[in-house]
């Protein structure tokens, strides 16, 4: 809820930028133009974590896998539990899409 308090014009037009990306390609070059290695991996270090944490996986398992401390772990699963919903869109529209690439 806090970044809908931040809501203007300008992060509007960021989002609709990431929104008219097409291709993993695209995102790539996107990325690499508007943020940091360090961040784009810290984003992706998440995302990989909020994955393991809706597939059951303990703390070790996805500390060992991803390099993520314990603190980013739990903050990552406050997010899951107590944020606005974001991970759960994503995560359920992934693996819906997981489940019709393998049906294919």
């Amino acid at each position: 809820m806090v970044i809908r308090k931040i809501r203007g014009e300008f992060l509007d037009q960021f989002f609709e930028a990431i929104l008219s990306l097409e291709t993993v390609d695209e995102c790539y070059e996107f990325f690499e133009d508007v943020a940091t290695v360090t961040e784009v991996k810290a984003l992706a270090q998440r995302f990989h974590v909020a994955k393991m944490l809706k597939e059951g996986y303990t703390y070790q398992d996805i500390e060992d896998k991803t390099g993520a401390s314990t603190a980013t772990i739990s903050r990552v699963k406050r997010f899951l539990h107590y944020g606005a919903g974001g991970y759960d869109i994503v995560l359920k529209r992934i693996g819906k899409q997981e489940t019709e690439d393998n049906d294919n």
